[in-house]
């Protein structure tokens, strides 16, 4: 309704066409175009989004789900058909799986808060691995620490490949009820085999929790192929505004799981003496739900699919081999993960010599290269691997090789800057 899509389209990329559909890679940066390796941390944003928002805002603002004047049904109209294009999105058997929540953080806290907090206690297992974003670990600690559930993790090898041989060993300390697992690491862009994981899990009677928070942006996701329980993402790695994420998760599960948070759109019936839940997906959504950042993250999944999200992840590769290339030609500069393409997503995380990640990053800022720097919120893989920073860049559909060459000339600089 909001929606119009410029740029390319499948089946082949144009990332310099695509980035005259992006408003910020017009601004200049100490006196340079910009090189933005950073879409791992958030993506920037289409024109066609920026418009979606701004023409809702323009002329059909109107809270949801309450007003039977034409702003409200408009305005209703709008988010609900955002809660269909993200079920299309990740073939969803039905839109009342679809929750919309503020970010993957959130949706995966409302998994362990309700379903987790319900089906875990002593002698209970819940299993998570080295891998995982802070998202997808501090909730899962949090609930082991209430309930008195035992937290296992699966470790993973030098370059940072999960592992999966503790499994049997894992199967016999207890009830193993969830594994939370990611569909690929934020931080080296390991894709972890979570075909295999979802295999065991059913053999335990476990549910399995997938943070799809950076692949649902960059390739085709399927949550009935995959045959998970619950899958979150979030709007803001979507080419979506931030505020808005969602919580995939099977409709007999929800329907069974008391609600998270309370009050507003998630009752049926209020009164002094008790209160009855709304159905599915309301029940999960209470209060004024972020309806404008729905209708920008409609906009960007309507982007998406007509650049093509099988194009997508295909320039992801292709720009990831060539930065390794490009890369490996620094002096000193160490690839941290696997030292191929095939085997990552679009990210590349790296130290060099012995400057700090931050110096370099700083660096790289002069020449108007934006990469993150840090722990990437992976402390436990960092100190795994024995880092406790790297360097990370990652690409998305915009991403150039020029941007590419302009990394590796910064960090040339970078070592003539640091006498390293």
């Amino acid at each position: 309704m909001f929606v119009s899509v410029t740029g390319t389209t499948a089946p082949g990329i144009d990332p310099t066409r695509i980035r005259a559909d992006f408003p910020i890679f017009g601004r200049q940066v100490h006196g340079q175009e910009l090189a933005y390796l950073d879409s791992a941390s958030t993506s920037q944003k289409p024109q066609a989004m920026l418009d979606a928002m701004t023409g809702f805002y323009s002329t059909s603002n109107a809270n949801v789900h309450r007003g039977v004047y034409t702003l409200g049904i408009e305005s209703t109209d709008a988010f609900e058909a955002a809660r269909d294009a993200v079920a299309q999105l990740i073939n969803a058997p039905s839109r009342r799986e679809v929750i919309f929540t503020r970010n993957t953080t959130e949706a995966i806290n409302l998994v362990a808060k309700t379903v987790g907090a319900e089906r875990c206690g002593p002698g209970d297992v819940i299993v998570s691995t080295v891998l995982e974003h802070h998202a997808n670990l501090v909730p899962w600690q949090v609930l082991a620490q209430q309930t008195g559930a035992t937290l296992r993790f699966l470790d993973v090898d030098d370059q940072g490949n999960l592992q999966l041989d503790e499994l049997d060993e894992i199967a016999a300390s207890g009830n193993v009820r969830i594994v939370a697992v990611t569909h690929q690491s934020n931080t080296l862009g390991v894709r972890p085999p979570v075909e295999a994981l979802v295999r065991w899990a059913r053999t335990q009677g476990a549910l399995v929790v997938l943070d799809a928070a950076q692949t649902v942006p960059n390739r085709p996701v399927d949550v009935q192929a995959l045959d998970v329980d619950f899958l979150a993402f979030s709007g803001h790695k979507t080419l979506a505004p931030t505020g808005i994420g969602v919580l995939w998760g099977r409709e007999e599960i929800l329907a069974a799981t008391q609600p998270f948070l309370t009050g507003g759109e998630m009752i049926r019936s209020v009164a002094l003496d008790r209160t009855s839940w709304n159905t599915l997906p309301w029940k999960f959504e209470a209060g004024t739900p972020a309806y404008a950042e729905a209708v920008g993250l409609h906009a960007a999944i309507d982007y998406l699919q007509a650049v093509g999200l099988d194009a997508i992840d295909a320039h992801e590769h292709a720009i990831t081999e060539y930065a390794l290339g490009r890369l490996g030609e620094v002096p000193g500069l160490g690839i941290v993960g696997p030292p191929d393409a095939a085997s990552r997503g679009g990210v590349v995380s790296f130290v060099l010599d012995d400057v700090h990640p931050h110096d370099i990053a700083e660096i790289l800022d002069r020449h108007a290269v934006c990469v993150r720097a840090g722990h990437h919120c992976t402390q436990p893989l960092m100190q795994r691997l024995g880092h406790s920073a790297t360097v990370r860049a990652s690409f998305y559909l915009y991403t150039t090789t020029d941007e590419v060459d302009r990394l590796a000339a910064g960090l040339h600089d970078v070592r003539k800057v640091m006498g390293v």
